[in-house]
């Protein structure tokens, strides 16, 4: 785990942000990776990156999901897949990264586990594990994204912190105002993050939606001199609780996934992406297939 300790000491002695960078391009890293987080759990965490990953891997871009709540994972039961809990046999060895994926074209995913005694038991650092697994695999990846458990823990500061770009995922429900602000405050004096997005999710209107955004924002920018980036937001939808993942990660295209596509599209227009071009050339998220 050199690559790791060496990330984590840098912290020990200083929070400065310029050395984590210089650190990030010493080692030319091919890939870009995002985590999908937040203060507050069920604000839609999981279901946003798993559809996020799917519109990248339909664009052309090769990504790997990795579910960081390593013993409470849904992302593949959100799939509709069995539960196998193959990364304990990461975790003793008895496994390789190849042999625990799940893989559809594009789209990678590697889930973590569901109720694993020996992951319970263990006395390994989550954190350090993933951070592991991106630098042994990211140069075959051209986005790697992370659905983060909830809350300010500290291998989720750790895993928020090592990505490039961290997306906030906030609901207008005041509690979860108040702990995403908590989340960035952390990564923010801890290690020196100053530069989030901001995804709202189950807005009901413009003026709340823009509540939130003005709230937050400008909250994290007076008290810690920290920007945060607007992705957008998603409207709430007449969809019951039970039936939303159905509607949202559905293979039929409708008028809220293509809205959803082109949120994300603006965001790898901004960060540039992996050379701005997936491996195959293709750069073509899913809603101009359906437009034009």
């Amino acid at each position: 785990m050199h690559k790791t300790s060496e990330w984590l000491q840098s912290f020990s002695t200083s929070n400065n942000p310029i050395q984590r960078s210089e650190l990030r391009r010493a080692s030319d890293f091919a890939c870009t990776k995002v985590s999908i987080t937040g203060g507050k759990g069920g604000v839609g965490k999981t279901s946003i990156a798993l559809r996020t990953a799917k519109e990248l891997a339909l664009a052309g871009f090769r990504t790997l999901l990795i579910d960081c709540d390593s013993n409470l994972s849904n992302t593949a039961i959100k799939l509709g897949l069995p539960l196998d809990n193959k990364f304990e046999k990461i975790l003793s060895g008895e496994a390789s990264f190849q042999e625990c994926l799940i893989q559809r074209g594009n789209f990678h995913l590697l889930p973590a586990c569901n109720g694993s005694v020996e992951v319970f038991e263990s006395k390994l650092n989550f954190d350090e594990i993933i951070i592991d697994i991106i630098s042994s695999h990211e140069h075959e990846y051209d986005y790697i994204l992370l659905d983060c458990p909830a809350g300010a823990g500290r291998e989720v500061l750790t895993l928020n912190a090592y990505c490039d770009h961290r997306w906030i995922v906030v609901t207008p429900d005041k509690s979860s105002i108040t702990d995403s602000y908590s989340l960035v405050k952390l990564l923010s004096t801890r290690f020196g993050i100053k530069e989030n997005h901001l995804l709202v999710n189950m807005y009901q209107s413009e003026k709340q939606f823009q509540k939130v955004v003005l709230t937050l924002s400008e909250t994290i920018e007076n008290f810690l001199g920290a920007r945060t980036h607007i992705l957008g937001g998603i409207q709430k939808v007449d969809v019951s609780a039970e039936g939303f993942d159905t509607f949202f990660l559905s293979e039929n295209k409708n008028e809220f996934q293509r809205n959803f596509a082109k949120l994300l599209y603006g965001f790898t227009e901004k960060v540039g992406g992996p050379l701005n071009v997936p491996k195959n050339g293709i750069h073509q998220l899913a809603y101009e297939q359906d437009v034009h």
